[in-house]
């Protein structure tokens, strides 16, 4: 399984209603740490596939939901539980730290 494009308008239904956690990576096509971790979500989604999803948001085409949650810096990777933001990493991370986070909330 890939990584899920979103946008504002499917941000609630895959995001927000999933009743796995989800993790949302806010990037932008221009940023140079977004790509670097790129690789480790779509590993990630098919290590977690069916216990939680990746997603990503480009915040130069999602503003709306970028500013709903404060985001300033990219990437940001939001951690979704029942509709809730529990955890936050800011900045390219190695996959270790994705995992302890998401092992976390799992």
């Amino acid at each position: 399984m890939a990584v899920k494009e979103i946008t504002d308008a499917t941000f609630e239904d895959v995001v927000l209603k999933s009743e796995i956690p989800v993790m949302v990576d806010l990037w932008a096509v221009w940023c140079g740490p977004c790509k670097m971790i790129h690789p480790i979500l779509e590993e990630l989604s098919e290590e977690y596939e069916g216990k939680a999803l990746m997603t990503k948001l480009d915040v130069d085409n999602n503003r709306e939901t970028a500013m709903k949650y404060g985001i300033r810096n990219i990437p940001t990777v939001l951690f979704f539980k029942n509709g809730e933001v529990v955890d936050k990493q800011v900045g390219a991370v190695p996959k270790k730290k994705f995992v302890e986070k998401l092992e976390a909330i799992l």
